[in-house]
């Protein structure tokens, strides 16, 4: 959208009539102590070319890197046309619809949208759309303590192969209201959670996390892990991978009874890396938990002469009824990303995302195939594993991602900090956007950073 800058005159001239002398007149409530003492580090203005200059000199130095990083925030092949009709203007400027007569078209597209995710993750309803899957776990989180009426505990069983970026947020939304998240750990030999390893009896819990696939890549047990929840009263909350789910047993379909909550991030579903974000949380559910669920819901409906039209049907937040009955307090539905996403699955189709799941698992497959050639890496884990995996190195990784990146590599993520017992451990991905070359040149750099570090670290101690 264009910027529209006033002029001094302007200024003066609007400041007269609401009768003060400058702009920080308008602030005078804010104690001094609060008041920020400019803008430090903002430069002093710029013609256009010199503004020009400037970005065409940052865009050079943000280059673009091969990418083999997944974590989470995966580089997925995005159609020209999501974004070009998701920036048009019925779109772009009319994407949070807070009256069902706002705009019919976004409506519809929102409906649309909760149909394809509820097909997706084989779920009876969907919302349109959370701020992101962190915080879509913790409102599931929320949403389970709600609505397992059977359950007297507020407590969470939240394994350590669930995100970890998705474990502290969800802790930091729910610590305060009284909820406990139990960790408990996987199998250190395989990365899952074993079935065998689950208590008879684990106590009272209002519901277990299953991620699908999980942090590490690893396909969990899912059926067992579900039937073993609910027959001992728990719900179940899926977090999934929208890409996955094209190919993978769903949700709504693990075990008996299948999932009661499944959620996650978007970002696979036509959202760019774009640095970190902006991506969105969907959030599904079985139809008997609809009135526990947060966010917005679209309906389809008639009008009084026949004609269909769309509706927010279920919107319980604070702004609409009593602070004390709402399901949640996030604001933020993240509409222009799901209005592309939804173009994008449409674009797609049901075909279409299982070859973008398919191609992306080939392309793991490979790179995993090259990785065990090179001598002093092998797979963590031997598992069944989905667009990512774990190896180990027979050095400290960060010098290795250090070394890559000079070469134009983001060559995985680090899981030294966040599991300490996986030392030396890198978490790699390839999606359908990798070719056999870049496989290739990922694993040339590589084999021949870790002969040089090697060498460095074991110098050969010459004969006598």
């Amino acid at each position: 959208m264009p910027f529209n800058p006033h002029t001094e005159d302007e200024l003066r001239a609007m400041l007269d009539v609401i009768g003060v002398n400058d702009i920080e007149a308008l602030f005078d409530e804010i104690p001094a102590t609060l008041r920020s003492e400019g803008l430090s580090q903002v430069p002093p203005g710029e013609d256009e070319m010199g503004v020009t200059r400037l970005m065409h000199e940052r865009s050079r130095a943000d280059q673009r890197h091969l990418c083999f990083a997944g974590a989470g925030a995966y580089e997925h092949h995005i159609p020209a046309a999501v974004w070009e009709i998701a920036t048009r203007g019925e779109f772009y400027s009319a994407y949070t619809p807070y009256q069902a007569e706002a705009s019919q078209g976004t409506l519809q597209l929102l409906y649309e949208y909760q149909t394809m995710m509820a097909g997706l993750t084989g779920m009876d309803v969907s919302n349109a759309s959370l701020y992101d899957g962190a915080s879509a776990l913790a409102e599931a989180v929320l949403m389970a303590v709600r609505a397992n009426r059977k359950s007297k505990s507020k407590r969470i069983l939240m394994p350590r192969t669930v995100h970890p970026t998705y474990r502290k947020v969800a802790h930091t939304i729910v610590c305060n209201q009284g909820i406990e998240l139990h960790e408990f750990d996987y199998d250190r030999a395989e990365g899952f959670l074993d079935p065998k390893s689950l208590p008879e009896d684990p106590g009272d819990y209002a519901a277990i996390v299953i991620p699908q696939p999980n942090f590490f890549g690893v396909l969990e047990e899912v059926d067992a892990l579900t039937n073993w929840a609910h027959a001992h009263g728990m719900l179940v909350i899926g977090v999934v991978n929208p890409v996955a789910a094209a190919v993978l047993t769903p949700p709504g379909e693990w075990g008996e009874r299948g999932a009661d909550i499944a959620c996650g991030d978007g970002q696979p579903l036509g959202a760019p890396l774009s640095s970190g974000g902006p991506y969105f949380g969907f959030m599904c559910c079985r139809q008997d938990y609809v009135r526990q669920m947060p966010g917005r819901i679209i309906g389809r409906t008639v009008d009084t002469e026949g004609k269909p039209g769309f509706a927010l049907t279920l919107q319980a937040r604070e702004q609409h009824i009593r602070r004390s009955k709402a399901t949640s307090n996030i604001c933020t539905n993240q509409g222009l990303l799901v209005t592309a996403a939804t173009i994008h699955m449409a674009l797609l189709g049901p075909a279409g995302l299982q070859r973008v799941a398919g191609v992306s698992h080939a392309n793991t497959n490979v790179l995993l195939e090259r990785l065990d050639r090179v001598p002093g890496i092998t797979r963590r884990f031997k598992r069944t594993v989905f667009h990512e995996a774990v190896i180990q190195l027979p050095m400290p990784v960060a010098n290795v991602l250090r070394a890559l990146s000079v070469q134009g590599i983001v060559g995985g993520v680090s899981l030294d900090a966040e599991y300490p017992e996986l030392e030396n451990c890198l978490l790699v991905c390839a999606t359908e956007t990798k070719s056999v070359a870049d496989i290739d040149e990922f694993i040339e750099h590589l084999e021949r950073i870790c002969k040089r570090l090697q060498a460095v670290d074991c110098p050969v101690t010459p004969k006598m």
